[in-house]
């Protein structure tokens, strides 16, 4: 399928895949028999929380400076600024204190706190909002006219959606012979990254998003056909990384290639991820746990039998321990 009407294309992705070589993990595949038993396909689990900052995030955003200090003539007073529920700000904390450039991170004040924490040892100025995605925005538009910073969304930026394509070309090269991948998503830049790069590859993978029932405006956007964002006001999810809607940018990628939507309740997210905990022995957080959740449901087990080899990205693990005795 022709990747040209989109923000980024495939060969952006090649691309991507070479800025971010000095400094990016290659992250391993794991696999658990155990796991295959549950799910009754075989599992090959991306270990994204092995990244650095222990997330995805980190190639899209490593991408983006890397961008765009190639597009900057005077490098002296670059500044950038994001809006992050906590992963994205740590990737790009990273990045930028690598590159040397200064950066603001907008987080709303019911982030976990080892999130909040985990951007400010990366060096990042960290920005507290009140809940709520039109208050997350506001201040990050106050304080990228305050500070003179360049605005990198952590999803709806072309070079950060192309660096997170790099981990399906990485998949792919280790597992060349899956026939689906299962992601969770939020903004929607891993699972539009994802399809411009797996199509590519293999035109006739499956993509499936993954995504909490209490936030589903993915879910709704693709059964209508139309872009559906969330309301005003927090979701009430365990998937703390999974808040936001997902954007103009990423909507026609996903629109056009992704298989389907499956949703999970919070029940089904703490199970899933307390199962990799104790099966796999994997400490991901629960918005990694939600694509673990979505091939456990009785929805995807439904599926035809002949996709039988599936890849799961497991997103991050940051997670927020103070937190795990309301979990459990």
């Amino acid at each position: 399928m022709s990747d040209k009407k989109y923000c980024i294309s495939y060969e952006d992705v090649q691309k991507a895949v070479e800025r971010i070589k000095p400094e990016a993990h290659v992250t391993q595949v794991m696999t658990s028999k155990t796991m295959n038993g549950f799910a009754g396909r075989e599992l090959f689990f991306k270990c994204e929380l092995f990244q650095k900052v222990g997330a995805f995030k980190f190639r899209g955003a490593y991408n983006a400076i890397c961008s765009l200090l190639e597009k900057t003539e005077d490098k002296s007073n670059l500044k950038v600024v994001t809006q992050s529920s906590g992963n994205f700000g740590q990737g790009l904390s990273l990045a930028a204190k690598l590159k040397g450039v200064p950066t603001f991170v907008v987080m709303q004040n019911t982030a976990p706190q080892i999130k909040i924490d985990s951007v400010k040892g990366y060096g990042a100025t960290v920005v507290l909002s009140q809940p709520g995605e039109k208050n997350w925005i506001d201040m990050r538009n106050k304080v990228a006219k305050e500070e003179g910073a360049v605005f990198l969304s952590s999803s709806q930026n072309p070079d950060v959606i192309a660096g997170q394509g790099t981990m399906a070309i990485e998949f792919l090269e280790q597992v060349p012979y899956l026939d689906a991948i299962v992601a969770s998503i939020c903004g929607g830049g891993m699972i539009a990254g994802i399809c411009i790069a797996a199509k590519h590859i293999k035109p006739n993978i499956k993509i499936y998003a993954a995504e909490p029932l209490n936030a589903d405006d993915c879910a709704k956007s693709f059964a209508a056909g139309k872009r559906i964002p969330l309301p005003h006001g927090p979701p009430n999810t365990i998937a703390d990384g999974l808040v936001a809607s997902v954007g103009e940018n990423t909507w026609p990628i996903i629109k056009d290639h992704l298989t389907d939507v499956i949703t999970v309740t919070e029940d089904e997210i703490m199970k899933a991820t307390k199962l990799i905990w104790e099966r796999v022995k994997l400490c991901i957080e629960p918005s990694a746990g939600v694509a673990v959740a979505a091939v456990l449901s009785d929805k995807f087990k439904a599926l035809p039998k002949d996709m039988k080899k599936v890849g799961i990205i497991l997103s991050g693990g940051n997670v927020d321990l103070s937190k795990l005795s309301t979990w459990f």
